[in-house]
C-alpha cells in the first residue's frame, strides 16, 4: 500500500468526505448498474477501463460527477491525491474554470506547493490539448482508449511559455476581480443598517468598511474594464 505524506492524506480523506457527502444526497443505484453495463464493452474501451478502474480502487461513480473518473482514465492520471490536484491543473488549462476545478486545485496547490512546478507543467499540458471538458461516458464510452487518446494530444496548438502565463495572470485577475466585488457588496450590505444608527460610534465603525466596500467593489469593475479593453485589443491585433 502506498504511503502517503501527511497533507496528501489530507486531500485524500477530504476527497473521500465529499464523495461520502454526495452519494447521501443523491441516488446511485442506477449508478451501481452502470458500471456493471461498462464491464460488458469491449476490453481496451474507454468504458470498460472506468469500470476496471473504479472496481481496482473499491469505488463507484459519483452522482453529479460521473465524468470525473472518465478524465482521469482517458487522461492517465491515478486515482491519487497528487494526481487529482495534477488533473484539476490539466483541466483549468483546458478550459474547465468551473468552482470545483478551481476549488480543489487550490485546495491542493495550497497543501501542496513543492509541487506547483509540476502543476504549471500539467496546465500547460492542458492548453496545448484537444478540449475535453464536455466529453461524457455516453458518448465515449465504446470507444477505443488509445485511439481517444491519440486524438486528445496529437491535435496540440502551439503556444510560448509567455502567452501561457499571461493567460494565467488574465484568468487569476478576472477571478479575483470577481472575488473583490463580491466582498465589497456583502460588507456593504452587512454595514448598511448601521449607517442609520443615531450612535456616532456605529457610524464610523460602519462607515469606514462601507467604504472598503464600496472601493473594492469600484476597484473590481476597473479591472474587469481594463481587462475586456485587452482582450478587445488582441482581438484585432489577431
Amino acid at each position: 500500500m502506498k504511503k502517503y505524506s501527511l497533507p496528501e492524506r489530507f486531500i485524500e480523506q477530504s476527497f473521500y468526505l465529499s464523495v461520502w457527502l454526495i452519494r447521501q444526497l443523491f441516488e446511485s443505484e442506477n449508478l451501481r448498474q452502470k458500471v456493471e453495463d461498462l464491464e460488458q464493452l469491449e476490453e481496451g474501451t474507454l468504458g470498460r477501463e472506468i469500470a476496471r478502474c473504479l472496481r481496482e480502487h473499491h469505488l463507484g461513480l459519483v452522482p453529479k460527477y460521473e465524468n470525473h473518473d472518465l478524465k482521469h482514465v482517458l487522461l492517465d492520471f491515478r486515482m491519487t491525491p497528487l494526481d487529482e490536484i495534477r488533473m484539476q491543473a490539466f483541466m483549468l488549462g483546458n478550459g474547465n474554470w468551473s468552482v470545483p476545478s478551481l476549488g480543489i486545485f487550490i485546495f491542493g496547490a495550497i497543501l501542496l506547493p513543492h509541487k506547483w512546478s509540476q502543476f504549471r507543467k500539467d496546465f500547460l499540458e492542458g492548453m496545448h490539448a484537444l478540449p475535453v471538458r464536455d466529453w461524457t461516458i455516453e458518448v465515449y464510452a465504446t470507444r477505443q482508449v488509445d485511439e481517444l487518446r491519440a486524438l486528445v494530444f496529437s491535435s496540440k496548438k502551439e503556444i510560448s511559455p509567455a502567452a501561457a502565463d499571461a493567460f494565467i495572470l488574465q484568468k487569476i485577475s478576472r477571478y479575483g476581480s470577481f472575488a473583490a466585488i463580491a466582498a465589497g457588496a456583502f460588507g456593504m450590505f452587512f454595514c448598511l443598517p448601521f449607517l442609520w444608527s443615531s450612535h456616532l460610534e456605529d457610524l464610523i465603525g460602519a462607515g469606514f468598511p462601507f467604504l472598503a466596500g464600496a472601493i473594492l467593489i469600484v476597484g473590481g469593475l476597473i479591472n474587469l474594464s481594463i481587462l475586456s479593453r485587452r482582450l478587445e485589443l488582441s482581438a484585432k491585433t489577431n
